[in-house]
């Protein structure tokens, strides 16, 4: 690409760090152009990191003319953040969630929710298998969708990929939680391997999600099941013709019940020398999913980081759409602040119709 997506990056924490880490890579598609620390200490241990300016307004920031501006900070400041940025006339990517509770939301959404420079980042529906998936499922192998199983990640991000499987709206939704504790060994955590790991107690969340229409989403999430490598991530698409689970798609066809496989290129494997990630997948006969990135060797949820800030900027420049709207953003928060308020309460919860929808 001759005209790299430009970003700039207010905060200097291990979000940023992926950002950058991104652009570090793929140098002629990305390009991090600033770092906003909020220190003199954050602002040296940047510079030296990643060679790149670092700067202590916003201001400066848009000096070097980002396409748009990422804000990676803590979720309490995300909110002033955004808003400033907005207030500057900049396009902002606003790191998940936009804001920590249900009356942040709506403030922020009440202060920018009509200027339209805001996405969030949320990057799951890009990744390799989750991206054909969905295809598969457009395609209508499965017919309509009615359901979505998810068991890998948390609250937004499962919310998400409910909504984003079900195609459905922001309707009223009738959220019901319940919490179950358990003994669990956690051998890697986010700080990285236990020496000695023993079983200690661990939550997991069930939630039902009902969309109204005869749409469901079931939410299945254990303590640190992102990081945890004895827990398996699950995701069953459930459709009037059939389910998607995982990689196994059940269908019927004009021949009958069909098993098939999304299966997937991956290079490096045995004495394949072409580099070490997926290029491709491929249904019944038909690529289905393409990497953008062949040759980066990203991991799977790189490839989807990078995938949404090229998306972004193509959004920042009137060249695409939106890749995740501040609405969308608003109204998966909202779901997961339902889950936690009924596995709290122990009693159903409705979201209404908000603002954003």
């Amino acid at each position: 690409m001759s005209n790299p997506v430009r970003f700039a990056v207010v905060g200097t924490g291990w979000r940023a760090d992926f950002h950058i880490r991104m652009a570090r890579a793929a140098p002629d598609r990305l390009q991090a152009v600033a770092v906003v620390a909020n220190s003199a200490e954050a602002a040296e241990r940047t510079s030296e990191k990643w060679g790149i300016p670092v700067v202590r307004t916003l201001e400066e920031a848009l000096t070097f003319h980002p396409d748009f501006v990422i804000a990676a900070v803590s979720w309490s400041s995300m909110p002033t953040v955004t808003t400033r940025l907005v207030e500057l006339g900049a396009h902002v990517l606003a790191e998940t969630p936009p804001a920590p509770d249900a009356d942040g939301l709506r403030s922020l959404w009440a202060a920018v929710g009509a200027s339209g420079l805001v996405q969030v980042a949320e990057q799951y529906m890009l990744m390799p298998g989750h991206a054909s998936r969905q295809a598969v499922a457009r395609g209508g192998a499965i017919g309509r969708v009615n359901a979505v199983q998810v068991g890998s990640t948390h609250l937004y991000h499962a919310t998400s990929l409910m909504r984003g499987f079900l195609g459905v709206g922001m309707d009223e939704t009738v959220v019901n939680a319940r919490t179950f504790s358990a003994p669990l060994a956690d051998p890697l955590t986010f700080d990285g391997w236990v020496a000695d790991p023993q079983p200690e107690p661990k939550t997991t969340t069930i939630a039902t999600l009902d969309f109204g229409d005869g749409r469901m989403g079931l939410y299945d999430f254990v303590d640190n099941q992102w990081w945890n490598p004895l827990l398996a991530r699950r995701i069953v698409i459930r459709g009037s013709l059939g389910e998607i689970v995982d990689d196994t798609v059940t269908h019927l066809t004009d021949e009958g019940v069909i098993v098939s496989l999304i299966s997937y290129r991956r290079t490096g494997v045995d004495m394949n020398l072409e580099g070490n990630e997926v290029v491709s997948a491929s249904f019944e006969g038909r690529r289905v999913y393409e990497n953008p990135w062949v040759g980066t060797s990203f991991s799977e949820d790189d490839i989807a980081v990078a995938s949404f800030l090229a998306e972004t900027g193509l959004w920042a420049r009137s060249e695409g759409p939106e890749p995740y709207s501040l609405a969308d953003a608003c109204q998966d928060h909202l779901l997961g602040l339902a889950i936690e308020e009924s596995a709290r309460t122990g009693a159903d919860v409705r979201t209404t119709k908000e603002d954003w929808a």
